[in-house]
């Protein structure tokens, strides 16, 4: 794609604000589209409009039921933990829902040194994490060179003997030049990921104001169209739900993931969907423009998944417990774990130094992986497919026919085996291997039980990073 290409806004506000606008579906129209996404093909932009005008709560039960259904027959019972590293919250963008804000005088500003960034990793690594998000404000201090710096300091830390390190890093990084791609791309990072915050234009404006990087929408739109020509083969979309209205920002990461499909082949490999939280300092996270009902999260959750049946869906620990252990039955795939938002609070109690925004969910990781064992679901801490060079367009070409199941489960058993055998505690270790029990026996291919049985054996005496 040329330069002039690159830089078109692909966003048509006045038609996705005119199918918001359609009066409410009949029962028959929802039918016909509930139909559809059971055949796992996805929707278009117009079906997804007519979902999210569905008000009817029997209604919208139904949706949700059909989003449990997809997420079932392609993820089955796994899912996949992170935890985010902030690497500093000095921004020269004055975001006005957002702590990290440069005009905030209310939180202390502190970029990590490669010494400090290492400490995280090492006190993520003693929890049993092997995938991370490396996460920054927008400055000159912490730029493209820093980034590749700090990604090859978190790959290089091993604990346990050398047993255990950093498998995979995903980077949230602010938008920039396909040169500064193609170094992140040598450094072997997975997924990158930006949010476009609110996709509508003119609620854009008034949320960035004018001055900063963040305020040209155009240049942050197109973020993605520049990562992949600088040989990105993974990106993750998100908008911030609360600053405008829900329906538009749904159809705006529809219309984002359409784009990415027609021009590189390949969608978006996650979508994020953030919910706006409180902030120190930020006076719209303190006063929400328009926020986000729990019964309308819930559903757009759903509306997303079955729209986009491969694409992981990514819950952050904005949302408290009982939300996160409800909507991963119905869409969500990824979620972080132990989470802390503060540059350096891992490793050390960093007084003052501001986090982005309060969390909702503040369990231990151990915790949240016993109420996933509760909820039926392996904890997943696998990297195989990356690691495989199953990305991108290979690694859809493999989802969308439902070849992908044949790792996915297996290398999720082998991460939790690893993380029970290493970091749980007694109780964890036999719920745990209990539900291992139990998943295996739902397995109708003995070839494959006897092979990952083999592998757990493996793990049990001393091997590590197992994979298919």
């Amino acid at each position: 794609m040329n330069t002039k290409d690159r830089n078109k806004v692909f966003i048509d506000r006045d038609y996705l604000w005119s199918l918001i606008d359609r009066k409410a579906p009949n029962q028959n129209e929802i039918n016909d589209i509930l139909n559809k996404a059971l055949k796992l093909k996805g929707l278009n932009l117009e079906e997804v409009a007519t979902l999210l005008n569905v008000e009817d709560k029997q209604q919208i039960q139904q949706i949700m039921d059909v989003a449990h259904k997809v997420k079932e027959e392609i993820y089955g019972k796994r899912l996949v933990l992170f935890a985010p590293i902030y690497t500093g919250n000095v921004c020269c963008n004055n975001c006005t829902y957002c702590s990290f804000r440069k005009d905030n005088h209310l939180i202390k500003r502190k970029i990590l040194s490669m010494e400090e960034i290492e400490a995280e990793t090492s006190a993520l690594l003693k929890q049993g994490h092997k995938r991370v998000l490396l996460i920054c404000g927008e400055n000159n201090k912490n730029g493209t060179e820093y980034m590749c710096e700090a990604i090859r300091r978190t790959y290089s830390v091993r604990e346990n003997n050398g047993r255990d390190y950093i498998r995979r890093i995903n980077v949230e990084l602010a938008p920039m030049e396909v040169e500064d791609f193609r170094m992140l791309h040598q450094e072997k990072i997975g997924t990158y990921v930006c949010f476009q915050e609110t996709y509508d234009s003119e609620l854009y404006k008034r949320f960035h104001p004018a001055g900063t990087p963040k305020a040209d929408y155009a240049y942050r739109l197109t973020v993605m169209d520049r990562a992949q020509e600088g040989g990105i083969n993974d990106v993750g979309i998100g908008a911030l739900f609360g600053l405008g209205d829900y329906r538009f920002e749904v159809l705006g990461l529809m219309q984002h993931a359409k784009h990415l499909e027609d021009c590189y082949g390949c969608g978006p490999h996650t979508v994020s969907i953030p919910r706006l939280e409180p902030a120190i300092g930020a006076p719209d996270a303190e006063n929400v423009p328009m926020p986000v009902k729990d019964e309308d999260f819930k559903k757009l959750v759903a509306i997303i998944r079955i729209a986009l049946p491969y694409t992981g869906m990514i819950l952050s620990t904005r949302e408290n417990a009982t939300m996160r252990n409800e909507l991963i039955n119905y869409g969500i795939s990824q979620i972080s774990a132990g989470s802390k938002t503060n540059p350096g609070a891992y490793s050390e109690d960093e007084k003052g130094t501001g986090s982005q925004f309060e969390l909702g969910d503040n369990r231990e990781m151990e915790d949240v992986i016993n109420s996933f064992i509760d909820e039926g679901y392996i904890p997943s801490f696998c990297t195989g497919c990356y690691r495989k060079g199953r990305v991108g367009e290979d690694f859809m070409d493999l989802a969308k026919p439902g070849l992908i199941k044949q790792y996915c489960l297996p290398n999720a058993i082998f991460t939790f085996e690893e993380y029970l055998k290493d970091f749980a505690s007694e109780q964890t270790q036999i719920k745990g291997r209990q539900l291992i029990k139990d998943m295996l026996a739902e397995y109708d291919q003995k070839q494959l039980i006897s092979k990952i049985e083999e592998n757990l054996n493996n793990i049990d005496n001393g091997q590590r990073d197992i994979y298919f």
